[in-house]
């Protein structure tokens, strides 16, 4: 399944049904009468977030949602049948946005948690309604009212515990898929993760969601690589992982290029807790290693560990160590 965080869609709420204009026409009753009935309601529109979704694909090829509209009143005061209502699966942690992209409908963080989103027109009111001691025989009715209609944006933030970023080819991928049970590409090669992973860690009889994000870059908020897409899913995030390749040419200037990223995207986002995992450790000696610690520590890394994906060495002590920072939040 093809991973889409971000969908605009076009729903419309039934109209309700007209009111009906009819007269009683009833054997041995002497004096007839109005008896024309209400229009029923117009199918609402609701979206509610569910676990068993993960992308926003399914809007991609199916943009327009249209409920059915109120069943029109009938004689003898029958009241038109109201039509079924419309409800949109998305997955928890989906923002509605308004048509500008900017005005926030709802956000559905919560398993199950259900918002009404376009409501149905109501029905009309048939003749009878207007009977009144001087007009016995009304001839008014009411048409049944419009439904709502508007364009709306959907928008995907992952809900994740740990979010793990760092520059391209960091060893984030290898790093998901060594602790949890993703199944992450792995390539010798930059940006092989083109769109978030998710990954499940067990520590302590507790499951704690790890999210992927794509390679970050220099210039990276300005559109470069991929762009900023993708770290809107980091705000989600209890705490990230920062991944810094300890072998490249100048580790410390690829950490703070990361971090400056991320403080011109939000600069909540260099609030969060962070571990630092300084990664292909059996590429490089011990003294490498102490050297990128301190210089690290100079600049305000305050947790750093040091791991190798390939090997597993280190690997788990980062895990606990986040899981340590997460419970404590």
């Amino acid at each position: 399944m093809k991973f889409l965080d971000e969908a605009k869609i076009f729903v419309k709420a039934g109209d309700g049904g007209s009111g009906a204009l009819s007269f009683r026409r009833e054997k041995f009753i002497e004096f007839g009468g109005p008896d024309g009935g209400a229009g029923g309601y117009g199918g609402s529109i609701y979206v509610t977030a569910v676990n068993n979704v993960n992308t926003l694909i399914d809007y991609r090829y199916r943009q327009h949602f249209k409920a059915r509209r109120g069943e029109n009143g009938a004689g003898q005061n029958k009241t038109g049948g109201s039509a079924e209502d419309i409800v949109l699966k998305v997955p928890v942690g989906t923002q509605i946005l308004a048509d500008d992209k900017v005005t926030e409908i709802s956000d559905l963080t919560k398993l199950g948690e259900t918002i009404l989103l376009a409501n149905g027109g109501k029905g009309g009111l048939g003749n009878s309604y207007f009977k009144t001691s001087t007009n016995r025989a009304p001839r008014k009715f009411q048409p049944g009212e419009p439904g709502e209609e508007k364009w709306v944006w959907l928008k995907l933030k992952l809900i994740a515990d740990i979010g793990l970023v760092g520059l391209p080819n960091a060893g984030k991928s290898s790093f998901l898929s060594s602790v949890t049970n993703a199944k992450a590409r792995i390539e010798n090669y930059p940006f092989t993760t083109l769109v978030p992973q998710l990954g499940i860690v067990r520590v302590d009889d507790k499951e704690i969601v790890m999210a992927d994000i794509p390679g970050i870059i220099e210039d990276a908020h300005i559109g470069r690589g991929l762009g900023d897409r993708f770290l809107a899913h980091i705000e989600r995030c209890r705490m990230l992982v920062h991944v810094v390749d300890v072998a490249a040419e100048n580790p410390l200037e690829s950490y703070l290029t990361v971090r400056e990223e991320l403080s011109c995207y939000s600069p909540s986002l260099n609030k969060k807790p962070e571990v630092v995992a300084l990664n292909k450790i059996d590429l490089v000696g011990p003294d490498t290693v102490t050297e990128c610690i301190n210089r690290l520590a100079d600049v305000g890394a305050r947790d750093v560990l040091s791991m190798s994906t390939i090997t597993r060495t280190g690997c788990q002590d980062v895990v606990i160590r986040a899981a340590g920072i997460i419970a404590s939040c």
